[in-house]
């Protein structure tokens, strides 16, 4: 057979498959159209979205069929519904007019008696209004989805800490579903793993990792820039500011509120704009929206604000933070901006243990140049347990400097470290087993704990902000006044023995000093109380 014709054959071969590809698939016919009533659950639901006042459940079906949302505050008496009539696989309904701070019952179906799912646990709580001051308690989970039996142990035991406790929400570092984040990957090794316990509960809040933009080379530079990827396509991001902060139109980067939580999800991987920057590149278009986002907030309140992503500006664990370039870049470029701004937590995955600083500041080079008495703003511990130095980390209430760095990044991927392991930089670091994170906020307290695979509370720390103040109060003769102290915790008053957070006090006459203070005499305030004739 000569080569003429085998180069005439492949051609005409080429030509066939090239026409195939482009003859338009004919359009369902009415009867295709119609609702299958018979249709099955194949993921979900899931809760995206989440404000004081509305909440998106998504799920997906094997079969065409409408979108329906029954839902009420007693289980069994869905009295509401709110529905979309579109015949889809791919279902996303919001439910909207919500009261702030309130548990709902749902179920999802197609309508029409089509109930694909309804139990004791498909309920969700609305969040509280921003700014309003609760406590609040947010999962963390980084580099998750490989469908390990270290993925299945870390959400076992989350799942037992919260036995008796409410979260609110929770957010991912990326890396959420191996090796490539094609869609079936996070079918099997994300929603599969979630399905029956947190993503039916609890509201979430992602960020993506390198291996969700396909870490195949060969497509990895395209879907950067596209962003033509299942992560995408698979949740839902509140891009118009509808959940607090300034809007970011795109789902690639964002901002919202929980309570008095401020929060900036943000995409250390992606290209932004068609200059291809990056976010590290600080002229680009992510960093100009944080700008805007963190000057904003400077006009409201000032709460606790928490910046989370995939890529860590440092670690020496399965990642070099000083070889590899998007970790030097970060570390070198971006994190000043936040510093600059008083972000008071950054957590993020990628490297696969867990790693935690103190509270630092101005340190951007390589690990070597850290200096603990230059860039720790504190040496304490945090653990504010009673033990040697263990006391909060305290945010200056002038400059509002000092942010604590959290690398989480092994709720399923685990293990690895460098030689120079662990990186100077850190308090405590932890590559043995794997886990995940657990934030917890009450008001001006803020405290983290990192939930092992064998349940144990390897790490914690605790961090506060406007405590130990002085306070003035003039009074008349035969008045009162209520005293609370400014900090969450345990309380020992000076006078009467009291340990309530508030008292009430009516002192007779001249100066009256009362002092409070935590059982661990880390954190005190005074009132000076004057009483005039």
């Amino acid at each position: 057979m000569s080569i003429r014709f085998l180069l005439a054959l492949s051609g005409v071969f080429f030509f066939v498959q090239v026409y195939a590809q482009e003859i338009p698939k004919p359009k369902p016919s009415k009867e295709e159209r119609k609702p299958n009533v018979l249709a099955g659950l194949m993921r979900g639901p899931y809760l995206q979205v989440a404000t004081d006042h509305s909440i998106i459940i998504r799920w997906r079906t094997n079969a065409l069929t409408r979108s329906v949302v029954a839902y009420g505050t007693t289980e069994g008496q869905l009295d509401m519904a709110a529905e979309d009539s579109t015949l889809t696989f791919e279902h996303k309904v919001q439910v909207t007019g919500l009261t702030p701070r309130t548990k709902y019952y749902y179920s999802i179906g197609g309508g029409n008696g089509d109930t694909l799912q309804m139990d004791a646990d498909n309920y969700f709580v609305t969040m509280p209004v921003p700014g309003q001051e609760i406590p609040l308690r947010i999962g963390v989970f980084g580099d998750c989805g490989n469908n390990s039996p270290n993925q299945r142990n870390v959400r076992d035991q989350v799942i037992s800490y919260l036995k008796d406790k409410p979260m609110d929400a929770w957010i991912l570092l990326g890396d959420n579903a191996y090796s490539s984040g094609t869609d079936p990957e996070f079918q099997e090794k994300f929603f599969n793993i979630y399905k029956d316990n947190l993503l039916k509960k609890y509201p979430l809040f992602p960020a993506p990792g390198n291996h969700d933009y396909s870490d195949l080379y060969r497509f990895r530079a395209t879907s950067q820039g596209t962003k033509d990827i299942a992560y995408y396509q698979n949740f839902s991001m509140p891009t118009n500011g509808e959940a607090g902060g300034v809007p970011s139109k795109t789902q690639a980067f964002y901002s919202y509120d929980i309570g008095n939580i401020h929060f900036l999800s943000l995409d250390s991987y992606g290209k932004e704009d068609e200059a291809s920057t990056r976010m590290y590149d600080t002229s680009g278009a992510q960093v100009q929206w944080i700008k805007k986002d963190l000057e904003a907030l400077k006009n409201t309140r000032r709460g606790w604000v928490v910046a989370y992503w995939h890529h860590p500006p440092y670690t020496m664990g399965s990642h070099n933070s000083d070889k590899e370039g998007e970790l030097v870049k970060i570390r070198e470029n971006f994190i000043r901006i936040l510093e600059r701004y008083g972000v008071d937590l950054i957590l993020c995955g990628h490297s696969h243990v867990y790693e935690r600083s103190r509270l630092m500041h101005g340190h951007y080079g390589m690990e070597a140049t850290f200096d603990s008495a230059t860039h720790n703003l504190s040496g304490s511990s945090a653990l504010y347990d009673g033990s040697d130095n263990s006391c909060p980390y305290i945010k200056d209430p002038v400059t509002n400097a000092g942010t604590v760095y959290v690398v989480t990044g092994s709720a399923g991927a685990q293990g690895g470290r460098q030689a120079t392991y662990p990186h100077d930089a850190f308090y405590y670091s932890y590559n043995e087993k794997g886990g995940a994170s657990m934030l917890e906020v009450d008001g001006n307290k803020l405290e983290l704990k990192f939930i092992a695979a064998d349940g144990e509370i390897r790490d914690h720390f605790v961090m506060m902000k406007d405590v130990n103040k002085t306070t003035t109060i003039n009074l008349k003769k035969g008045q009162s006044a209520t005293l609370t102290a400014s900090f969450a915790g345990s309380y020992k008053w000076n006078k009467g023995k009291r340990t309530e957070r508030s008292i009430t006090v009516k002192p007779s006459a001249g100066k009256t000093v009362y002092e409070v203070q935590d059982n661990y005499t880390c954190v005190k305030d005074v009132f000076i109380v004057n009483v005039s004739k």
